[in-house]
């Protein structure tokens, strides 16, 4: 009978224990080629922000994160990566970012960088329009959401009000509703260390979601890719400043023949066109970016990039002025929101920002409503590219907790 039952199930049994050993044991992978790091960099796709292996080995080389969200799907010629490309510049812009990140899923998505951006150099589009009374949205939030980078968090997580914070914050996120995850984010969340257990059967499942990760990482050639290509043959092959801004607002003016609010046409058509703007018109005079949990949520990205000595410059994006002004925004409430925002980096030491929100009644400075383009990518690029070229400065940054607190998310800063 014992033989008769192990000639049945001992087979099966075999085949599950080599699957475990597969899943669990670190698989020797290689690195990605050059074509497919390019590829990873520029895609903004799910996985490679989900993901770490494409971005460990593209900062082991020389390419420099760019932080951001929807605007670095803006991929005209003046876009960073098609100047870098073009120009070959000793860095190039890896995109990390997409529409509905925002810093919770940037806190999340940074865990497998840190190590090798320690001391290093980076560039982050932090928008205004993150900063609504609801903060992420929990949508967009699992969209992007990686149990892998979850889970290396929570093995380095220490008590301190950050990692605290950001366990809360967590939990309050339907992505997160694991049981396994779930236990270790309150255990973290009551300032507890993770028991022996957990973190054994954490890091099991770590190492199969690295194996996970390593065998689906291979990247074609991506419709962004394609896009900067095209983008890139507008450029001439050498150009003054002068040049390149006279260049910019030729395009910019041949791209925004069709509506009076210096809005990119195919944008206006697919968005607006048709009847949909006059529906629009008023419709932001409630917006207020001054409040909200998205302030301690960046406040989490500011700790660890003081933590790992990592020199970031900052770009405040504007808004459209003729948008803003058709659909009845406060200006006066905007600023006041930059300027909280603004507060929380200076006192902190993080002096590196470019703050363009007053730029947005510059002509061609804009793509679109919100979003920056042709001779706004150009001004980024004149405090950005000097920046990524010279060598790193030291920083000093001074972290306060009190930005994680209910009085700062709801303070007034400003006239």
């Amino acid at each position: 009978m014992k033989q008769r039952l192990w000639q049945i199930f001992g087979p099966v049994l075999c085949a599950v224990l080599l699957v475990a050993g597969l899943l669990l044991a670190p698989l020797p992978l290689g690195r990605l080629s050059h074509g497919a790091l390019r590829s990873a960099a520029v895609s903004m796709s799910p996985n490679v922000l989900a993901g770490e292996r494409a971005k460990q080995q593209a900062l082991a080389l020389d390419y420099v994160p760019f932080f951001g969200s929807s605007e670095l799907s803006r991929l005209d010629p003046f876009h960073p990566s098609a100047l870098a490309a073009k120009y070959h510049r000793n860095y190039r812009p890896f995109l990390v970012g997409a529409a509905g990140t925002q810093s919770l899923t940037h806190f999340l998505s940074d865990q497998s960088m840190l190590t090798q951006l320690a001391h290093k150099k980076a560039v982050f589009i932090v928008s205004m329009q993150w900063f609504t009374k609801r903060g992420q949205n929990p949508q967009a939030f699992t969209f992007f959401y990686s149990p892998l980078q979850t889970i290396t968090w929570l093995l380095q997580a220490r008590n301190t009000v950050a990692d605290r914070y950001a366990a809360r914050r967590l939990l309050t996120m339907p992505a997160c509703r694991d049981q396994q995850i779930k236990s270790a984010l309150l255990t973290v969340a009551g300032g507890q260390p993770l028991s022996h257990l957990s973190r054994q059967l954490l890091t099991a499942r770590l190492q199969m979601l690295r194996n996970e990760d390593g065998l689906f990482s291979r990247f074609a050639v991506t419709p962004n890719e394609r896009r900067l290509a095209r983008a890139e043959k507008l450029l001439p092959a050498t150009a003054t400043p002068a040049q390149l801004e006279a260049l910019a607002t030729a395009v910019g003016r041949a791209n925004t023949r069709t509506n009076t609010l210096g809005i990119d046409d195919q944008f206006y058509r697919a968005r607006l066109a048709g009847g949909r703007l006059a529906k629009l018109k008023g419709s932001q005079r409630h917006y207020d970016y001054r409040f909200g949990p998205e302030y301690s949520d960046f406040q989490l990205l500011l700790t660890q990039f003081a933590r790992h000595d990592i020199d970031v410059q900052f770009v405040i994006p504007p808004i459209n002025a003729k948008w803003a002004a058709y659909t009845g925004l406060s200006m006066p409430k905007y600023r006041q929101a930059v300027t909280k925002l603004r507060t929380q980096l200076r006192t902190q030491g993080f002096t590196r920002v470019l703050d363009l929100s007053e730029d947005g009644d510059q002509p061609y400075f804009m793509q679109d409503t919100i979003h920056i383009g042709w001779r706004g990518w150009l001004r980024m690029d004149r405090t950005v590219a000097p920046f990524l070229a010279g060598p790193r400065q030291p920083v000093h940054y001074r972290l306060d907790d009190r930005y994680f607190t209910k009085s700062w998310r709801q303070a007034t800063v400003g006239g």
